[in-house]
């Protein structure tokens, strides 16, 4: 089954792919379900942002849709970390529970290995402390399914290993679930913007740094590059993150690919608006919104934020 046939089948991919302006039907809630904690807890730096339990995150679904949000972006944060095992019931105890609740909503989840292993890198590595490709592949593509078999609605691989599309693609296409898409970060730099997302999601690395696998922001043709290596490989979605500093980048993309561009405002460009706010350099909403215009202006096709919760009301 091809990407085309994918997308059109689906009301909810309809909307990420079309053409048209940006609006809330196009944006993406990040949520996160953390199995270790007992209440739900607020993220810092994120206003109206929360680490929920796998209860509490039922009562945010419920309110996110009466705000008109349908498309959700989950994390998924185990309490176990391990660099040799995943821990597969919580993973699917969640995802059932949320879709069997709330059958209207399209669940994307993302699939990385940092919130999962005892280093919170993306990766496995190998005795000599390189990346072990194959063994990374193996258990991203792995978890993959281990989504789709639970429920969720789209893959949403976040980790960068060269070759993850193709390898999760074939893993879900050999098991029956070619209809699930796939929302590659396929442009992701290593960036400074992530630091709130970090502890909101137990993945700030225990060692070094992602240089070996995310991109350098300086290099414009590989973060070209990575997107067509991704479309090729089978994506349905291509995005680009951090949003703000990856805006020059939409365009590129979309013309070499002919596919619906999307990016992610990212944790620290959101906190950054609510940092001037509480110092009372602006207001909160006026600068979320002049954001959203500019990701609008550039032909972003859809958005991940951390403020999809609030784009109806703000934009009606």
């Amino acid at each position: 089954m091809d990407r085309y046939l994918r997308i059109k089948q689906n009301q909810f991919l309809r909307n990420l792919a079309d053409s048209g302006s940006l609006n809330y039907k196009k944006m993406i809630q990040p949520l996160f379900c953390v199995e270790s904690i007992q209440e739900k807890e607020s993220v810092k730096g994120l206003p109206g942002v929360f680490r929920d339990t796998n209860t509490s995150i039922f009562d945010q679904i419920e309110s996110d849709l009466k705000n008109g949000i349908h498309q959700f972006l989950l994390f998924l944060v185990p309490e176990k970390k391990s660099d040799t095992s995943l821990e597969i019931d919580f993973y699917q105890s969640t995802i059932q529970k949320i879709k069997n609740k709330f059958p209207e909503i399209f669940l994307w989840v993302d699939t990385c290995l940092c919130s999962a292993t005892t280093t919170g890198h993306c990766c496995h590595f190998d005795d000599k402390g390189k990346i072990d490709l194959v063994r990374s592949l193996e258990k991203l593509s792995e978890l993959a399914l281990v989504y789709a078999e639970a429920g969720a609605d789209g893959i949403a691989p976040s980790d960068m290993m060269d070759g993850r599309v193709l390898s999760h693609r074939r893993k879900l296409d050999d098991n029956g679930f070619l209809s699930i898409p796939i929302m590659s970060y396929s442009t992701k730099f290593k960036s400074n913007f992530y630091g709130p997302f970090r502890g909101a999601a137990e993945s700030a690395p225990s060692f070094g740094d992602r240089s070996s696998y995310q991109l350098d922001v300086r290099d414009f043709e590989s973060a070209i590059g990575t997107s067509i290596r991704d479309a090729n490989e089978g994506a349905d979605f291509l995005m680009v993150k951090p949003g703000l500093t990856s805006i020059d980048l939409v365009s590129p993309i979309k013309e070499k690919t002919g596919m619906a561009i999307g990016a992610y405002q990212v944790s620290g460009e959101y906190a950054s608006l609510h940092y001037l706010s509480k110092e009372g350099f602006l207001n909160f909403e006026d600068g979320l919104v002049e954001t959203w215009n500019v990701f609008r202006r550039v032909g972003t096709s859809f958005l991940i934020t951390y403020g999809a919760r609030h784009a109806k009301r703000i934009f009606e």
